[in-house]
């Protein structure tokens, strides 16, 4: 399978045009999956433990037949550690210490705060943890113990009392990796169940699975339906959809690890975007060149084929100005600067998930073990949403305590205001203050 890829220049007279039909990657909104969903959502609530056995053999394949056998014991994840190569073990432990380390950096003790008025009245912030959460881990016979710790991790750091994990097991199998990674990270449950109904389990409880307070963790487009159903009954992280990179380039550019860097992105499926955003004309021809030059040595080359088919591009631009234009339009998951002075382009640069500065700095090494976390806003979400993070598993809670003169200041201007409103009752709660 050959090497097709749109290419586009800011010097068009359609670029516009044709960038927004390259970021127009399709509705997450599937009525289809949306019905489905909202069917075995009914049904966990319905009938809990029992609708979970059941939708768990049929679309997991899984032979369980009690909860009991869905559920995989602190110990058992702790024999995985010992069933993997001592080299993927000693990978694992530096993974996790690494991405604690980043996030340490993150908690929020300092958030609270509190300040006395002229009146003696105290007002005040507390930042406190969530106590229930369930992580959701993709895969099953595929192995994704990155993602165990970029959940986990910032639950822990946080001061999450109860952590559980629900991963799907296909056939009853589970990569002990990913056991391993539960492990390491001090998952306290993890449960063999996967997809909608895994999200409905966590959203709101069975017999034999507590309701967690918010849910997070990527997932395929049922996992996301679920989420976003659920959403008010529990909290959520974000509704991720596929992954993406922009690979920022120039004439100083390694024609290699910018190919790479856009195949890592394209192997993860057909949906993956990868596109490269290049102040040179001739390095994006010397990249596709490059790429179709490696495409037969990669061992996922028919999806990465149509990845780049269906979702890839190259856009030559003009000057910086167009090039952090495009990037900001974009507002990619991953931005990979692999240009001279990269640093001078950070303060143009308004919206992206994660930013990796230099061509040593692949995108790769965020994945799986730098620090930074890799669950990130895609389509677009980047202009307004955050990698996840500890800040995600703490809660804000005001604080006021009013003394007799500081409540007596306050009457009038509720009571007028709440007037305004027509909430009469509210004037009254606040005029007998006055005394």
């Amino acid at each position: 399978m050959g090497l097709e890829i749109r290419l586009l220049s800011t010097s068009d007279s359609d670029f516009k045009e044709r960038l927004e039909e390259l970021l127009a990657r399709g509705s997450e909104f599937d009525p289809a999956v949306d019905a489905t969903v909202a069917g075995i959502i009914k049904d966990v609530i319905e009938r809990g433990d029992a609708a979970l056995i059941e939708l768990t053999q049929k679309l997991d394949r899984n032979p369980a037949t009690t909860i009991a056998e869905l559920d995989i014991s602190r110990d058992d994840c702790k024999d995985a550690c010992d069933r993997i190569s001592p080299e993927l073990l000693e990978s694992l432990d530096c993974a996790y210490h690494r991405i604690t380390q980043f996030h340490e950096r993150q908690r929020q003790e300092t958030a609270s705060w509190s300040y006395d008025d002229e009146h003696g009245s105290a007002y005040g912030q507390r930042i406190s943890p969530i106590e229930r959460v369930g992580i959701y881990v993709p895969g099953g016979l595929a192995a994704y113990p990155s993602s165990v710790f970029m959940a986990a991790v910032p639950a822990a750091v946080a001061g999450v009392l109860e952590i559980n994990m629900v991963v799907p097991a296909p056939e009853g199998k589970i990569k002990d990796s990913v056991l391993a990674a539960a492990y390491i990270a001090g998952v306290g449950r993890v449960m063999t169940i996967g997809g909608a109904q895994a999200i409905a389990a966590l959203a709101y409880g069975t017999e034999s699975i507590p309701k967690v307070d918010k849910i997070v963790g990527p997932g395929n487009a049922w996992v996301s339906a679920a989420k976003r159903q659920v959403f008010g009954q529990v909290g959520i992280d974000l509704i991720a959809g596929p992954s993406e990179v922009v690979v920022a380039c120039d004439d100083s550019t390694n024609a290699e690890w910018a190919a790479a860097d856009m195949f890592a992105q394209a192997e993860h499926d057909e949906d993956a975007q990868s596109v490269l955003v290049s102040l040179s004309q001739d390095k994006i021809d010397e990249v596709c060149d490059t790429m179709s030059a490696m495409l037969p040595k990669m061992e996922r080359k028919d999806i990465i084929s149509r990845s780049l088919a269906r979702q890839g591009a190259m856009i030559c631009v003009r000057d910086h100005k167009e090039l952090t234009d495009v990037i900001n339009r974009i507002a990619p998951e991953h931005l990979g600067l692999m240009v001279r002075n990269p640093d001078s382009l950070l303060e143009s640069i308004h919206h992206a998930g994660a930013i990796f500065i230099g061509p040593y700095s692949t995108e790769v090494f965020g994945d799986y073990c730098a620090g930074p976390n890799h669950v990130l806003p895609t389509s677009g979400a980047a202009r307004f949403s955050s990698p996840l993070g500890v800040y995600d598993f703490m809660k804000r809670t005001s604080i006021m305590k009013c003394t007799p003169q500081g409540a007596r200041e306050l009457v009038q201007t509720a009571s007028v205001m709440a007037k305004e409103e027509r909430l009469t009752a509210h004037a009254y709660a606040a005029e007998i203050r006055k005394s």
